[in-house]
């Protein structure tokens, strides 16, 4: 219960307005009170948060090597799909062109190898007719140096063994050039052989490229899209990138609400603590859940702002997504609770003062107001769990009232009195 000892009714709270002082300048204000008793204490913060997936499959632009793809046919973002429902359809007038090319050069690297082979064909053919030649030069050398030597000139004899000789000389040359042909003509086979090859998968790539126009969901879910870095989702004449990401299919199996509250008022937030949910706009569509993660430090979450934020997430029951067929992205309000307890002594947070690591409140005694160390539980952003150091009945002050301008403007508090360990009161500055 608080109570307020003031000449002037105008005033209702300890730090009234400007107006409200104006009007009471010529007195001062009172001093406000609270008498401490055993009663149900809730404490509990309020936040905002998405619904998203647990579970979010990401969607890809179809393709690869970075290739372009323009949208010719999307699913609207937020439709339910199920597995194997088509996403996207996109065309890709580079790829047609690149395909084109490749098969032109297969088909140039075939003309070039038929040529190869005729030129093969042709250089081993004029080789083998000089061998046969040279073979029938050779059986005519031969009979006249076997010949007798009484029969045949002397100088036919010497013609004759100089031109076998020479002829086999011939032979073996023939014989290494169709050799080295063959040799050659296999070494410069492999290499178009190669060519080919390289142009086949080059071909073979950008024909999956064109096959691979359409985005297919991997699974049931509702679609979402996904921003690029200039805030802009795909739209249809969108030209993408096949590997971009094009947006996400979440598992509405798995749902849950990722809470964002201010660090300041997350002090004691921690995994299991009760949650209220309800979509904004919706309170009559309550969702109770306990929080499953809580992150282990606070972060900034626009560069424009200093203020940091402290992310938690609570899972939607899975017949509540049902029943109020909820959708990824939806906007939820959401109530933590930090303490629930049947029976608790609380104070307000302006009464507390905090000195060398301790916490001090002043409590009413023998006229006076004495300042008595207490002990605190789980504090909220209004009110604090008091474990120690208080007892129901007791009378805590507010705000000590006093001069308008010195409330609205404090400097040094006056002296207070604070209670030693023995219950003995002595002369104590307030800080």
């Amino acid at each position: 219960m608080i109570r307020r000892f003031s000449p002037c009714r105008g005033v209702l709270l300890p730090l009234a307005s400007a107006a409200l002082l104006a009007a009471c300048a010529d007195k001062p204000l009172p001093a406000v009170t609270e008498t401490v008793s055993t009663q149900a204490l809730v404490l509990s913060v309020q936040g905002e948060g998405d619904l998203r997936s647990a579970k979010p499959t990401p969607l890809t632009v179809p393709g690869s090597n970075w290739s372009s793809r323009q949208v010719e046919w999307m699913a609207p973002e937020g439709s339910r799909v199920k597995k194997g429902d088509l996403l996207a359809r996109f065309s890709s007038l580079d790829g047609k062109q690149q395909l084109d090319q490749a098969m032109i050069e297969l088909q140039r690297n075939a003309l070039a190898r038929v040529a190869k082979e005729n030129d093969l064909q042709a250089s081993q053919g004029r080789v083998e007719v000089d061998l046969s030649n040279v073979a029938v030069q050779l059986a005519i050398a031969q009979r006249y140096v076997d010949a007798d030597l009484s029969a045949i000139a002397r100088n036919e004899m010497l013609d004759a063994v100089e031109d076998a000789q020479f002829l086999h000389t011939k032979q073996d040359t023939l014989e290494w050039q169709r050799g080295q042909s063959g040799v050659r003509g296999a070494a410069e086979m492999a290499v178009l052989d190669a060519q080919r090859a390289t142009q086949q998968n080059n071909a073979t790539r950008r024909q999956g490229d064109l096959d691979a126009l359409e985005l297919r969901a991997p699974n049931d879910g509702v679609v979402l899209l996904t921003a690029n870095w200039s805030g802009d989702k795909a739209m249809l004449g969108a030209t993408l990138r096949a590997g971009m990401e094009y947006g996400s299919l979440p598992d509405t199996s798995a749902m849950e609400v990722e809470i964002d509250l201010p660090q300041i008022e997350s002090q004691g937030v921690q995994v299991g603590a009760e949650v209220e949910l309800h979509p904004l706009g919706r309170p009559d569509q309550p969702i109770r859940s306990k929080l499953s993660w809580v992150a282990s430090a606070a972060k900034v979450k626009s560069p424009e702002t200093p203020i940091k934020y402290l992310s938690m997430r609570a899972p939607v029951p899975p017949a509540d997504v049902a029943r109020y067929q909820l959708v990824p992205g939806q906007r939820f309000a959401a109530r933590v609770f930090l303490l629930r307890a049947p029976e608790a002594i609380s104070v307000a947070n302006v009464a507390i003062e905090q000195r060398d690591g301790a916490h001090f409140v002043k409590v009413h005694q023998g006229g006076d107001f004495i300042s008595r160390k207490v002990e605190l539980g789980v504090r909220g952003t209004a009110r604090s769990q008091v474990l120690k150091g208080l007892s129901a009945g007791e009378e805590v002050l507010l705000s000590a009232g006093g001069d308008a301008e010195t409330v609205l403007n404090p400097g040094e508090e006056p002296s207070v009195k604070s209670e030693s360990a023995d219950g003995q009161a002595t002369g104590a500055q307030a800080r």
